[in-house]
């Protein structure tokens, strides 16, 4: 899990996985829509590949990338679990808050 999370903290690499999503694609295909060099391209694909978010197949001179999404499910339950955690917590907040108008709308007596 830590080296999915290491691996999508890079913007270039989201963007690539974003490109996976949609097809295979080659190193020189996945270089098109960035601002740096294939070779650099290259280490964002080892790392995207050491952290299993893609695997990468030789077809002759071709070497195509696919995108694996399967850890990128386990990080959508361990980030699912902290989203029902702020859920619970907002829905109290929002019970509070809720009190908190009503009472301030409730008139209050004067005691003599």
């Amino acid at each position: 899990l830590s080296a999915v999370f290491s691996a999508l903290a890079d913007p270039t690499r989201r963007a690539i996985l974003a490109e996976l999503a949609d097809r295979d694609a080659t190193v020189t295909e996945l270089s098109a829509p960035f601002p740096i060099s294939m070779p650099a391209v290259s280490r964002h694909l080892k790392t995207l590949e050491q952290a299993g978010l893609i695997s990468r197949t030789r077809s002759g001179k071709l070497r195509m990338s696919r995108l694996e999404a399967a850890p990128l499910h386990d990080a959508a339950d361990w980030i699912e679990r902290f989203r029902r955690f702020w859920d619970t917590s907002l829905d109290r907040l929002d019970a509070h808050l809720a009190a908190i108008q009503a009472a301030e709308r409730t008139p209050h007596r004067k005691e003599h």
